[in-house]
């Protein structure tokens, strides 16, 4: 099969989904093809049946802002033609689903599908903004195929947007052959040198205000007077200066260590001791995952997706989002307790092995695939 496939290509969840994806499908026989501004941050080097195609934006007086989606829209519709596309496979409604629907109807191939994958924000932030809403519920209802990664995320996308079409479910996975604990050497010593008993606390993120830095430092600060402990913020965006203020005000910046945004996070997470996510909303949590998988414990908000993936008090711990002193709690607490420390790490390591690998989540997008092309 013959599929295209639309993202953001930075370091987002949702292009970290799409280009993981698309990389399976491709080791899967299938020909993949990336229409983006820019590669996807996460495909590195040549892979066989991969391919990118850049899309380029004219510059014109005329155009106060560059026409990023009519440029997407062309270049979809061109690569359809020319490669003889099978499927058009949107990530994130805003405004790959919708430049997907124009190619369809600009393109001379009559196979085409269109798929629409909803990840999070486009629904319950961008889909839910009154400018943008019918848009987002047109391209909806006019995908052949749409998935969402939780169904705590079909539900408010059914809620908010009043579509009434089938949204079918398919969660985020991860590569299990590389995310997994890895031994490191010596990285861990370059946070603890001068506390060897300190225990490594992480939060990674884009920084955005949905992932409530000011929490983030609130629970750590209260981790930190009772257990000796070190914070990793892993990630960029605009709430990072927030946590520099914080630190300051909390006294605590010198036990606070901001690393950027990092390409290769198993590392990180293969020292942490702790995971904290105290979200407003998160539609799957795909973070949380990742720390799962490298056998690290995540406290996080009980909301959206997080519970379909996380057992409280099993595979970790969900608080409501306003309960720091709760969350602060079960972090001392598995901090302290090596034996629930690893029981609970080692459950949330087979629960990612067990749902959320890839080789048992790619055929279900394959098969998906194969219905509405069957259709004709």
């Amino acid at each position: 099969m013959k599929i295209g496939i639309s993202c953001y290509p930075t370091h987002g969840g949702s292009g970290v989904v799409a280009t993981e994806l698309g990389i399976e499908l491709a080791r899967r026989g299938h020909e993949i093809h990336f229409i983006s501004y820019s590669i996807p941050f996460r495909l590195k080097g040549y892979q066989e049946n991969v391919f990118f195609h850049e899309v380029q934006v004219i510059s014109y007086p005329l155009f106060q802002y560059p026409p990023y989606t009519l440029a997407l829209s062309a270049k979809m519709a061109e690569i359809a033609d020319e490669h003889g596309l099978d499927v058009l496979h949107a990530h994130y409604a805003i405004p790959h689903a919708v430049c997907a629907y124009l190619a369809r109807q600009v393109a001379a191939s009559t196979k085409l599908r269109v798929a629409t994958t909803l990840h999070g924000t486009d629904i319950t932030l961008v889909g839910s903004d009154p400018s943008y809403s019918e848009i987002v519920a047109f391209s909806i209802d006019q995908s052949d195929l749409v998935t969402a990664v939780s169904k705590s995320l079909r539900t408010s996308t059914y809620e908010q947007l009043g579509v009434r079409r089938d949204i079918v479910v398919i969660p985020n996975f991860l590569d299990c052959g590389i995310h997994r604990r890895q031994n490191v050497g010596d990285l861990r010593r370059r946070f603890t040198a001068d506390d060897p008993d300190a225990k490594i606390v992480i939060h990674v993120s884009n920084f955005r205000p949905v992932k409530r830095i000011d929490a983030v430092i609130g629970v750590f600060d209260r981790i930190r007077k009772r257990v000796p402990a070190r914070l990793l913020l892993v990630g960029d965006g605009p709430e990072l200066i927030t946590a520099y203020r914080l630190a300051r005000e909390c006294g605590i910046s010198q036990f606070v260590h901001s690393l950027g945004a990092q390409e290769e996070v198993v590392p990180l997470l293969s020292i942490a001791d702790l995971f904290l996510l105290p979200s407003a909303q998160e539609s799957f949590g795909l973070a949380a995952l990742e720390a799962m998988a490298c056998e690290v414990p995540v406290v996080a908000s009980r909301v959206g997706g997080l519970p379909e993936v996380i057992d409280h008090g099993v595979t970790g711990f969900l608080h409501p989002p306003d309960e720091l002193d709760e969350m602060a709690e079960s972090g001392v607490m598995v901090l302290t307790d090596p034996v629930r420390h690893r029981a609970i790490a080692q459950a949330a390591c087979a629960r990612v092995r067990e749902d959320f690998c890839a080789e048992k989540i790619v055929p279900i997008y394959e098969e998906s695939y194969q219905s509405v092309v069957s259709k004709g």
